[in-house]
């Protein structure tokens, strides 16, 4: 059982508060001690399971100066008991179809698994994951993800289109490097290997690769590591390299709606179409492995188009219920008069992450105690309507609507506009000028 929200450093409506002004990654600490996900340890998990498969994405250990993307991995389902027995080298043990990867060579990760998938035989365990105490009110462990890997296990440096991410750690310790997106170009972006809602960096963000990418010599890395109870806040589009310390390592997240999901979810519509059309075409150069393992399989021009024109009627929706609103209101129905000015709290209980420039100022400069004004308090916002793919699918448009047509799509991207910055992307790229790398 939680202790009273008053035996804690905040409240949940005091971290709604500092969640909205929060303007960089930071750390909550001393907020879930008593939650019972943190008992869910690698071991606990894998007697609660029994013999129930898990999908492991495994990889060699060795680094290179190159982004290991999920299209570059080997994958393998096996029980988590077989997974611990592999990790700790048991003679003898039955390691099942890990005994291919020497563990000596080869990290191994769970990722992305839905807890109310994984679970869902067990939901009392949903319960164990306590986001209300956050502000989150019904948001636990069935909105939630798990991740369970092993020392050098990590996650490619990405963006997430979509929302903001709370992650909690529950078992030995992650790293995180992350980076604004104002660096973005220094990251060099890319859609290949093509995820919906993950843009991905080309940059080894470890060992990088700086003359093919010499703009990252400016990005600006805050760099944290994450220890067992304590809750990352990573705001909306920071870029971020991820990966396991410890032997064993469990942690997790739940991704946060935005109201400026609903333009993204365009965004992310037309880059579907735009992949798709290109890359599912026949030709000679198109022979790498371009869709991520984590998409379903190619979806048919049809199909894109038909997630975009709902992803514009959603949009349209929204915006003509907000521009009916008589006051401008945050997420919290607040008026703009109610924000007023905030100091963010850190301390004890509240870490900021900074890069190694912003943290020899930290304690001289003003960033520590600034008000933050009104006008940046609306720039976040918290309610929004799940934002999957999934959830379109079950989705019709409205009625009455105009249906947005290959053409419509078409005119958008060949607009003199658009052609004139692809032309300048190209020619800077095959002029020795790479700003988007190769």
């Amino acid at each position: 059982m939680s202790e009273p929200h008053s035996l804690k450093p905040f409240s949940p409506d005091e971290i709604q508060k500092i969640l909205l002004h929060l303007q960089q990654p930071a750390v909550f600490m001393n907020m879930t001690l008593d939650w019972p996900v943190l008992q869910w340890t690698a071991e606990n998990l894998s007697a609660r399971l029994g013999d129930t498969p898990v999908r492991f994405r495994l990889a060699r250990k060795e680094g290179t100066n190159r982004p290991l993307f999920e299209t570059h991995c080997s994958y393998v389902e096996a029980r988590l008991a077989q997974f611990l027995s592999w990790n700790q080298n048991q003679a003898e043990a039955d390691v099942g179809p890990f005994i291919d990867y020497p563990e000596s060579e080869f990290w191994a990760y769970a990722d992305y698994k839905y807890i109310a998938v994984l679970f869902q035989d067990f939901p009392s365990m949903f319960e164990d994951v306590k986001w209300d105490e956050f502000g989150f009110g019904g948001r636990g462990g069935r909105e939630s993800t798990l991740w369970i890997g092993t020392e050098g296990a990590n996650t490619p440096c990405h963006l997430d289109s979509y929302g903001y991410n709370l992650v909690l750690q529950v078992q030995g310790r992650k790293r995180w490097h992350l980076f604004p997106p104002e660096d973005s170009a220094k990251l060099y972006p890319t859609r290949i290997p093509y995820e919906e809602s993950s843009i991905f960096s080309q940059v080894d963000v470890l060992r990088p690769d700086l003359r093919r990418f010499p703009a990252f010599r400016g990005a600006r890395a805050h760099v944290v590591t994450l220890q067992p109870g304590q809750v990352l806040y990573v705001p909306r589009h920071w870029w971020h390299y991820v990966e396991s310390v410890d032997p064993v390592t469990v942690s997790v997240n739940s991704w946060i709606e935005l109201e400026e999901d609903d333009r993204s979810r365009v965004s992310e519509a037309v880059t579907k179409a735009v992949v798709g059309a290109l890359k599912a075409t026949p030709s000679a150069d198109n022979t790498d492995d371009w869709l991520n393992p984590t998409e379903g399989g190619v979806t048919s021009h049809e199909e894109n188009m038909r997630y975009l024109n709902l992803a514009v009627g959603a949009f349209q929706k929204v915006q003509s219920t907000r521009h009916r609103r008589p006051v401008k209101r945050d997420s919290k129905t607040r008026t703009l008069e109610d924000c007023g000015s905030f100091s963010l709290p850190f301390g004890p209980h509240l870490t900021p992450v900074l890069c190694p420039r912003e943290r020899s100022q930290e304690m001289r400069g003003p960033e520590r105690d600034r008000a933050v004004t009104a006008r940046q308090c609306l720039s976040q916002s918290h309610d929004c309507a799940d934002g999957t793919w999934e959830n379109f699918a079950e989705a019709r448009e409205e009625p009455g609507t105009r249906t947005i047509t290959t053409n419509d799509l078409l005119e958008c991207l060949v607009h003199p506009d658009v052609i004139a910055q692809v032309t300048e992307l190209l020619l800077d790229k095959h002029a020795g000028n790479d700003r988007t790398g190769p």
